[in-house]
């Protein structure tokens, strides 16, 4: 978004180079300009200064940035709680629900976009594209996205990181699976040698400061391909490497859950509850705090829910059904964003293309289904705009026996500036005015 004058005027001398419009870091703004810009929230990890819409003015702090000030527990002093997401609107739901993080589960990814298991054949681009998609969902909430094993050697991951916090994510999991990768609670695990392991979180870490200091979360899948010891000695090495969350997948015990957060030091533990029948227990926020985690991911809720209400509607519908649980129009518009879509496009409206509020209602989103006859003269009410020299023309709806549309249909017309339109029962024909837009209402 474009330097805005109206908020930075005051600051102009001081700007300097930021009147390119380029993004700047949050801790060149920060308090000196605290009432003067906004941060576009949508700006990943950089904001870009921007005035909001009207008079006033304020500004987001950074995805990253609030990560990690919910890590340390500057805003949060209990478990943070955060859904797995796969796509825009699973992201934009659990956003709106107020989690205080979101995962972007590899899992659910491949269900979602390829139909496929997480078996490894989600690549790279794939996970990056979807991850952009959710970060352009939402506006503020921070997502950690899986990155599986960094797709390669140490090399790969730092381009993985790399990409991964240009996309807009938070923070990014690498895990120490041979390629190809498999969901960590099901058979066939394997993990490269303890050292390239090592070197792929170190790799990680040293991308991290090239990468808008992106959170590192180091996933080890030890314990069920070699031994849950083996995995502990992982973990803090993972965290003495600088990995700012360790995660050992596949925990089978309250006690082996208990130890994993005793023994690890210098950095956040990771909980994972695999609802539905993983490896570990099922345990309450309030149990995985004293334990000693400080975030848990719940990875597979919202693509659960979502296959069985698809079954379950499709088995209606095959018997020419409409599914009980479908939400009304209405209820699914304002899921997706019509009104601050139709908000917004008001901002950007000419002459010819505004709406006027008096005619539309909270129905604008309804498409045109009848095209009235502009040569056609109309008895109902119609609303003059002196500053756009147009007529809204309405045709009341036909008695309910009546086969037509049971809605009020709107004519826009345009005038010629024929100089005799002065109050609103004028030029109500085509004779002086040509039809520009046509639309109708409940």
């Amino acid at each position: 978004m474009p330097l805005s004058g109206g908020c930075l005027r005051k600051h102009h001398a001081m700007l300097g180079c930021l009147s390119t419009g380029h993004a700047v870091p949050l801790r060149h703004t920060r308090g000196f300009f605290s009432n003067h810009i906004a941060l576009c929230t949508r700006s990943k990890q950089y904001g870009r200064i921007a005035a909001l819409p009207g008079n006033g003015c304020a500004y987001t702090i950074p995805r990253t940035e609030r990560l990690r000030q919910l890590l340390d527990g500057q805003d949060s002093n209990g478990l943070l709680l955060g859904p797995a997401a796969y796509d825009g609107i699973s992201a934009k739901l659990a956003e709106e629900a107020n989690f205080d993080f979101l995962f972007m589960s590899g899992f659910s990814v491949a269900a979602a976009r390829l139909g496929k298991p997480d078996t490894g054949l989600v690549c790279y681009s794939e996970m990056l594209e979807q991850g952009r998609q959710m970060i352009e969902a939402t506006r503020t909430i921070p997502i950690i996205g899986d990155a599986d094993t960094g797709y390669g050697n140490a090399m790969n991951v730092i381009r993985t990181v790399q990409g991964y916090a240009s996309a807009g994510f938070s923070g990014i999991l690498i895990e120490d699976q041979v390629w190809p990768k498999s969901c960590g609670h099901v058979k066939g695990k394997r993990v490269i040698p303890r050292d390239e392991a090592i070197a792929r979180i170190r790799a990680a870490c040293d991308a991290r400061q090239g990468g808008q200091d992106i959170v590192i979360v180091a996933r080890t899948d030890a314990k069920q391909a070699v031994d849950f010891q083996e995995a502990l000695e992982r973990a803090q090495a993972f965290a003495d490497a600088g990995a700012d969350i360790v995660f050992v997948d596949a925990l089978e015990t309250e006690a082996e859950m208990r130890t994993f957060c005793a023994q690890i030091h210098g950095a956040h533990k990771m909980a994972n509850m695999l609802e539905g029948g993983g490896k570990t227990p099922i345990c309450s926020p309030e149990e995985l705090d004293k334990m000693g985690f400080r975030l848990v991911a719940y990875p597979l809720s919202l693509l659960g829910v979502s296959i069985k209400a698809m079954r379950e509607a499709l088995v209606d519908l095959k018997q020419g059904n409409i599914p009980q649980n479908v939400p009304d129009f209405q209820t699914l518009q304002r899921a997706v964003g019509f009104p601050e879509y139709f908000e917004q496009e008001q901002r950007y409206a000419t002459a010819i293309d505004t709406i006027p509020s008096i005619a539309v209602g909270s129905d604008a989103s309804i498409e045109p289904d009848v095209i009235l006859d502009p040569n056609e003269s109309y008895a109902g009410a119609s609303y003059y705009s002196a500053a756009q020299d147009t007529y809204d023309i309405e045709k009341p709806p036909g008695p309910s026996s009546s086969s037509e549309s049971p809605r009020s249909k709107w004519l826009r017309v345009f005038g010629r500036r024929c100089g005799h339109h002065s109050s609103n029962s004028g030029c109500r024909s085509a004779t002086d005015y040509t039809a520009q837009h046509i639309f109708t209402i409940f």
